[in-house]
């Protein structure tokens, strides 16, 4: 990996910037810091602020494990033109199929879990995350969390976060899903995108040479990612550095 504002590599971001490019970004632990209570998570205000001049200047998206609503509502009156939730599927043609699909597996981990104070298990209707963060008995949470999971049906996806496990349906777009589509979609030549957690290995892994480049907020030897942030507060010199080659060219 490559630190993506190291002189030597920073000039590939301006002439991404005179390319038909979309940027796209995670939420938690990339455009907002990760926080210990989730509901707490929202973004800086300098961010926000780049965030709304990227905007303006680029095609946008944010791709979150979040519902598409509760990322809509930290957006914090930013208007970012393209939303997507649940690890990439929401919105989508299937919803209904994955909410059934939610819905019987919820009592199923609820009854399973019910010994374990501190496991707290978030429903986003289309995809659920089994939290452990406040727990006190970490690894034997974690391990009763594997078993019940593992006895699902139907089963599901599991994507392990920071102490938490997402669960999505196993036939269930992902968030590389999202961006490939979206770029598609716009008719972008390139996309951009900047994650910071496991779930966002699903955008890094994509073999697509010359049509994605991905930032990882921290470094990783075992991620896939092109290029790296060094921790979330960069993100903030990320964005004022695309804001400010769009302003060379020109643009308003």
């Amino acid at each position: 990996m490559k630190h993506i504002l190291a002189a030597a590599h920073v000039n590939l971001l301006a002439q991404l910037a005179w390319s038909s490019v979309l940027l796209a970004f995670d939420f938690d632990g990339t455009l907002a810091p990760i926080v210990e209570d989730r509901d707490e998570a929202c973004m800086r205000v300098r961010t926000r602020q780049l965030l709304e001049r990227v905007c303006a200047l680029y095609p946008c998206a944010v791709i979150s494990g979040r519902s598409r609503a509760d990322v809509l509502a930290r957006l914090d009156g930013v208007h970012v033109p393209h939303v997507i939730g649940n690890h990439g599927m929401e919105p989508g043609t299937r919803m209904k199929t994955f909410e059934r699909q939610i819905e019987q597996i919820r009592p199923v981990l609820t009854h399973a879990l019910a010994d374990f104070p501190g496991v707290d298990l978030e429903d986003k209707r289309f995809s659920l995350a089994i939290h452990y963060r406040r727990s006190r008995r970490k690894r034997q949470a974690r391990c009763a969390i594997l078993h019940a999971v593992a006895s699902l049906s139907p089963p599901v996806r599991t994507i392990p976060g920071k102490l938490v496990f997402n669960l999505v349906p196993a036939n269930a777009p992902h968030k590389g899903d999202a961006v490939a589509m979206l770029r598609d979609k716009l008719g972008a030549d390139t996309a951009v995108f900047v994650g910071d957690d496991v779930t966002d290995e699903d955008v890094f892994s994509l073999d697509q040479p010359g049509r994605l480049l991905s930032i990882r907020v921290g470094m990783s030897k075992t991620s896939s990612a092109d290029y790296y942030l060094r921790d979330q507060r960069e993100i903030d010199a990320l964005l004022r550095y695309l804001v400010r080659i769009r302003q060379k060219e020109g643009h308003p």
